[in-house]
């Protein structure tokens, strides 16, 4: 038996405040797979990050949740430079990381946010509303009001960027089940769901993010989806930077930050990044 310490960081967290639990674990290079899933499962938040040696870039990262292995994770890659940051074993700076989804790059600005680089969107089906609006407990009808396609979109992961109208999404009434089943038989890890705020408002869009499939209800940030839905709004819209707010409908606020990098009007690069806060240590019994 090998105790296994597991830092937990509230990545994307509004100073200091809410923002979404991950894991890490650092020096991961002798655990399997299987005592990494184990070690998820009883830490029992969203995801968590295993931090390794990698031969092609500074670190390699794994992601497990509860449940499954994930090919990438905003929020636990932002705690996991963090808490690297945080613990001085790195300072200000960009690093690369190894992921399942590419090397990918990551900045550390020098107050400690962490900026992390997203594959380039791919644009996958899309479906109608008559399929999404009865596991989200609205009418089709509602869905359409927002005159903007349904889709899903992966910068790391597959999410289906969903549309409502505004003043909709805390009264959302999920059928977990049923949504489990779709995005198995879609192969994508949930519903990503939004709102467009007003012009005035310091958020572009406020989000809900639900993957059972994966053994997520709901969390309150979630990276991959952010930048999947940064490429979204870029190409409806011609954002080419938003802020977004997560995790109300929890009482967990959070905030993600998201830029866009164009040439010639051809997305080059996409960003998402916010802060961390530490909130404990645990140890973990693995065989």
């Amino acid at each position: 038996m090998t105790r296994v310490d597991v830092y937990l960081i509230q990545a994307f967290s509004i100073s200091g405040q809410g923002g979404n639990l991950a894991g890490v674990v650092l020096q991961a290079d002798m655990l399997t797979d299987v005592q990494k899933q184990s070690i998820a499962k009883q830490v029992g938040v969203s995801e968590t990050a295993f931090v390794s040696q990698s031969d092609s870039a500074d670190f390699q990262l794994s992601f497990f949740t509860p449940t499954v292995e994930v090919d990438f994770c905003g929020h636990a890659t932002l705690s996991a430079f963090w808490l690297l940051r945080h613990l001085q074993h790195i300072p200000a700076g960009h690093y690369k990381q190894e992921t399942k989804a590419g090397i990918l790059a990551v900045e550390i600005t020098p107050n400690g946010d962490v900026l992390m680089n997203q594959s380039l969107p791919m644009w996958l089906a899309e479906f109608s509303a008559e399929e999404i609006a009865p596991m989200l407990g609205v009418q089709p009808a509602l869905i359409a009001q927002a005159g903007l396609p349904i889709q899903a979109v992966s910068t790391g992961l597959v999410d289906i960027i969903v549309p409502i109208p505004f003043g909709f999404l805390d009264s959302l009434v999920v059928d977990m089940e049923s949504m489990s089943h779709f995005c198995q038989q879609q192969h994508c890890v949930g519903f990503h769901v939004f709102e467009l705020n007003s012009p005035e408002s310091f958020y572009t869009a406020s989000c809900r993010n639900f993957a059972p499939a994966v053994g997520i209800p709901e969390e309150s940030a979630t990276g991959s989806s952010s930048g999947a839905l940064a490429c979204y709004l870029n190409r409806h819209f011609g954002y080419q930077q938003a802020v977004f707010e997560q995790g109300r409908a929890m009482s967990m606020p959070s905030c993600l930050l998201t830029q866009l990098s164009l040439e010639d009007g051809v997305l080059k690069q996409v960003k998402v990044g916010g802060e961390g806060v530490f909130n404990k240590q645990i140890s973990i019994n693995v065989d």
